[in-house]
């Protein structure tokens, strides 16, 4: 063999070497980047699950606070109840709001207990669904 055919052989598998390389890394940065953009993607719709669970257990706190206070008869009590009411029915799920109306709806005192029970109840399950 000659030199020229020696040197065109090494040229040729630096070249192809440097291909296959090239493709391998690509491919290696190719699925980083795609698990990069899944733990990310993951990330924030953990952070919306959490948000929307906090706003939900405040709503739901504010609701069975203004009821309590409605109980124990305070002059403000009803608005209070109605307004927290709304709350909870923006928030949802239906069933929650469903039980939420019954509690506000109930009469004060120990007619208002299955009520209550049966609002914290739906609450408990739409916390434990999301």
């Amino acid at each position: 063999m000659s030199e020229w055919e020696i040197a065109l052989i090494a040229a040729g598998a630096a070249i192809l070497g440097s291909i296959t390389t090239g493709f391998f890394t690509w491919r290696a940065s190719h699925r980083q980047t795609s698990a990069l953009i899944s733990t990310v993607q993951a990330t924030f719709l953990e952070q919306r699950r959490v948000r929307t669970e906090e706003r939900r257990r405040a709503v739901y706190g504010d609701q069975l606070t203004a009821g309590q206070a409605w109980e124990l008869g305070a002059t403000d009590g009803e608005a209070r109840t109605l307004s927290a009411f709304h709350l909870v029915e923006l928030e949802g799920p239906d069933f929650v709001a469903s039980a939420a109306l019954d509690y506000a709806s109930a009469d004060p005192g120990d007619e208002s207990a299955p009520a209550r029970e049966k609002y914290l109840e739906a609450v408990r399950r739409a916390l434990n669904e999301t």
